[in-house]
């Protein structure tokens, strides 16, 4: 990554102000925070934190109860009325409906995006006996794992990662199941005991990813922080999110995305970069989970996100996705690959 340099936030006495990041107050909102910080810093441009108490930092309630967008909209609020400059998101977090205020600027490269599971005595999913209680705060996990019919007692779960880490430690829980990128940016993935595969378990959309956003109106700053991006992480994040949108789902519904650009031969034998795309929407209860995949080009990440969901869709997502859990018939797993893609729609207008 190339970072711009530019004499930053002057004031009035022509000195450069840093530059005011906006983040939540938990260990792996400021860790994430500092890292575009430091990164600010290493290319000349002064930056400091500031800590913003969010609606979901101040309920305990379950995040599909509270709404979408709850660990954002404050973040948002200090950013469109100028008291903070950027603010970093787990982008995972954001509403899917786009806000014409603000710009991405940047997505830096993605940790793994893989879920965790931090189990008692060092156990495996499979070999945790029928009956485990097993903690996760999401509907897509739990499904997910009720799906692989292992018996499970899949329990709700909030609070930071400390609070579920301690929740095995301490007996209350047999295991949870977290995201691998935050254990990781914490520098606590020697709690993992197995990092889920998605054969296993699809991760969230964006999952991994932040969202370095600013004002749109802020020019100068956007081509700053242009220098964070990461195209294949945006890409990828394009896919999967698009996908997201296009089935009208918010970022608590029990769907899986998982895009990856990798490199392929074409057919006269030049190595060139394919964007793979695989995503599920399952039954809340794992009675029934779709799932479908597609490859193409970067360039066409959000056409083959929203081919992706229409797949899904006439697969009956839209039925699976508004059912009430039923009595746990066995689950019924489905592929199928997109194939005659629409004509390309607009690229995300997030730059």
């Amino acid at each position: 990554m190339t970072m711009v340099h530019r004499e930053g936030n002057p004031t009035t006495d022509g000195t450069r102000a840093p530059w005011r990041i906006g983040t939540r107050g938990s260990l792996l909102a400021l860790t994430q925070a500092g890292t575009v910080r430091d990164t600010l810093i290493a290319a000349g441009q002064p930056a400091e934190l500031v800590v913003i108490k969010t609606a979901g930092d101040l309920s305990s309630d379950p995040v599909q109860q509270i709404g979408v967008g709850v660990f954002t909209s404050a973040l948002r609020d200090e950013l469109a009325a100028g008291e903070i400059d950027i603010a970093v998101h787990s982008y995972k977090d954001l509403p899917t409906a786009q806000d014409p205020r603000f710009t991405i600027a940047a997505i830096p490269p993605r940790e793994d995006p893989r879920d965790a599971l931090v189990a008692r005595d060092g156990l495996v999913l499979g070999e945790l006996p029928a009956g485990s209680k097993v903690g996760t705060s999401a509907p897509r996990r739990a499904a997910q794992l009720r799906a692989l019919g292992l018996g499970l007692d899949v329990v709700p779960l909030r609070g930071n990662l400390d609070t579920r880490l301690r929740k095995v430690s301490e007996g209350e829980l047999d295991a949870v199941v977290v995201a691998r990128a935050g254990l990781a940016r914490i520098g606590r993935l020697d709690a993992v005991t197995e990092s889920l595969e998605p054969v296993q378990m699809l991760s969230a959309p964006a999952q991994g990813a932040l969202a370095v956003e600013c004002r749109s109106d802020h020019a100068a700053l956007v081509e700053i922080l242009s220098g964070l991006d990461d195209a294949a992480t945006r890409a990828s994040v394009l896919a999967e999110r698009s996908l997201l949108a296009e089935l009208e789902a918010g970022c608590t519904a029990p769907i899986g995305a998982l895009a990856e650009v990798v490199e392929s031969l074409d057919d006269d034998g030049r190595i060139v970069d394919e964007l793979s795309l695989r995503a599920c929407a399952a039954a809340v209860d794992g009675s029934d989970v779709l799932r479908a995949s597609v490859v193409g080009a970067p360039a066409d990440a959000e056409r083959l996100g929203r081919a992706l969901a229409r797949e899904l869709l006439d697969m009956g997502a839209r039925d699976l996705l508004a059912a009430e859990p039923d009595d746990g018939s066995p689950t019924r797993a489905v592929s199928s690959p997109a194939t005659d893609l629409p004509n390309p729609s607009p690229m995300e207008n997030s730059r």
